[in-house]
């Protein structure tokens, strides 16, 4: 089934302002980067994949000269910290913190059957890395008293069916580390909110699920049909613009009506 793509709306206040976006080398962030770019936004790619984040920037290039290449792994505190100096130095402190990096490679499993290393790679990858992302950018929001944050949940963490305990576990965190920040950093013009995906058709899901398998997922659907980046980017353009500027510690279900509340 062809999904149909959202088309990310362009916010003329996000123009010449600066993003740091997390997880950006591929899919939903990959998607968000480019749209941010067709906004004017000056965007610095973040991942762990070298190779991955300098074809991006390659393609962001001809749309936003100014797209930079900020190689990192998330879940390492040192390694953000040199990160954040090299984007600063080049661009100055991001205005917009998108922090995206997350995701799990372990299958669903029994509970008593999840080992402390999954457990642990979950926590850090999806939970951890969102903590010391916003630790290392937002003194800067602070100090300037205005910014905008989204972070990344999922269905996984306000449903408990279908993904593995650790990553909803953590997804859920991030949900409520949300709202504590939201909370805290209001009185310095910083908003905090959430995006919160279904089933997301990247480039990834398309290889390893079938055409039979998607038409059975879509019964859990209210809108029959799975997701796509562009969906997920357009939620994201839309919470870091003037157009939600009285809103903030809301986590947002970008989900097909899977998720309703």
């Amino acid at each position: 089934m062809t999904t149909p793509l959202s088309t990310p709306g362009i916010y003329p206040d996000l123009d010449g302002k600066v993003a740091l976006v997390t997880g950006g080398s591929r899919g939903i962030g990959a998607a968000t980067c480019m749209a941010l770019a067709r906004c004017g936004v000056k965007v610095a790619v973040t991942g762990r994949d070298e190779s991955g984040v300098r074809a991006l920037v390659a393609a962001l290039r001809p749309v936003q000269p100014d797209a930079m290449e900020a190689v990192a792994d998330c879940s390492q505190a040192s390694q953000l910290e040199a990160m954040r100096a090299r984007v600063e130095a080049r661009l100055g402190a991001p205005d917009l913190v998108l922090a995206f990096a997350g995701g799990g490679s372990e299958r669903p499993r029994p509970f008593v059957q999840i080992d402390e290393a999954d457990w642990c790679s979950s926590i850090d990858n999806n939970l951890t890395s969102t903590f010391l992302t916003l630790k290392a950018f937002l003194p800067a929001m602070i100090a300037r008293r205005r910014g905008s944050i989204v972070t990344m949940s999922s269905a996984g963490g306000r449903v408990a069916a279908g993904a593995p305990a650790g990553y909803g576990a953590a997804k859920a965190g991030v949900i409520m580390l949300t709202r504590h920040l939201a909370h805290e950093v209001g009185e310095h013009g910083i908003r905090v909110n959430c995006i919160s995906p279904s089933a997301v058709l990247t480039a990834r899901t398309r290889q390893s699920i079938s055409a039979e398998q998607e038409q059975r997922m879509l019964a859990a659907f209210a809108l029959r049909r799975l997701g796509s980046p562009e969906d997920i980017a357009a939620a994201a353009l839309f919470l870091v613009s003037s157009a939600s500027s009285w809103i903030t510690g809301v986590t947002l279900d970008v989900a097909g009506g899977r998720v309703m509340s």
